[in-house]
């Protein structure tokens, strides 16, 4: 669904991303790993163009190729592209219920709107009991599945999720994980950049390696879970 081919980003004279290629197929869990710096971020920040690609192609394909690299990020949304960024940023002033409706601001159909927020609510149960409540008194597992909730009601083609387990408790990191299984189950496409390797190559079908901005290794998730310098570097073995 999506190739993203020798992508380089810049800060001023930082590069932070060098030559970077990798691929999201249609109906998988692709996984970036790396350490904090490494350019994960980064990588999904220039997809949803928030940040701009000094050089290379990024090509979406949902039936015919488009280059979508630069693209302004609105854009990028009515395309199908979703980002659930890193720490949530939920609109914390709003209910439950109006944080998701405005991640179906480019949902045209009243019924769709209706059907999405059911299938949220269906997901995540806890939203449904608070909808009526304000996103800034949820606790911190309950406001980043309001975050993937509100995502989801985009209906994306590819739903891209920044550190999703970033400063839970594990029983909660277990139950988003639980959750990611789901919509893997249910066919959707899904682009994870994540710290806990472990959790992420165990429901991945396909893993990059990121480090200072270079991509180091690639392969599915229990091929490189047996790797033994991903094993050193990342799952503490």
């Amino acid at each position: 669904m999506l190739e993203l081919q020798n992508i380089q980003v810049r800060y001023g004279y930082m590069v932070a991303l060098k030559d970077v290629s990798l691929k999201v197929g249609t109906n998988t869990v692709t996984a970036l790993l790396g350490a904090n710096g490494a350019g994960k971020s980064t990588t999904l920040r220039t997809i949803s163009g928030l940040n701009r690609a000094y050089r290379g192609k990024i090509e979406l394909d949902t039936g015919e190729k488009k280059e979508i690299q630069n693209i302004e990020p609105s854009k990028i949304v009515n395309m199908g592209i979703v980002l659930t960024p890193e720490g949530r940023q939920i609109f914390p002033e709003l209910t439950v219920h109006e944080n998701l409706l405005a991640g179906a601001y480019t949902v045209k159909s009243k019924s769709q709107v209706k059907q999405s927020t059911e299938e949220v609510f269906s997901l995540f149960p806890v939203l449904n009991e608070r909808r009526k409540q304000l996103g800034g008194t949820l606790s911190g597992g309950e406001q980043q599945m309001l975050a993937i909730g509100r995502s989801l009601m985009a209906s994306p083609n590819l739903l891209m999720l920044d550190e999703p387990s970033l400063g839970l408790a594990p029983k909660i990191v277990e139950q988003i994980f639980d959750i990611l299984i789901k919509l893997k189950s249910q066919g959707k496409t899904i682009f994870l950049v994540e710290q806990n390797a472990n959790l992420a190559l165990h429901i991945c079908d396909y893993a990059y390696i990121l480090e200072v901005g270079n991509v180091t290794l690639e392969g599915d998730g229990q091929t490189l879970l047996r790797n033994e310098s991903v094993q050193k570097k990342y799952l503490g073995g």
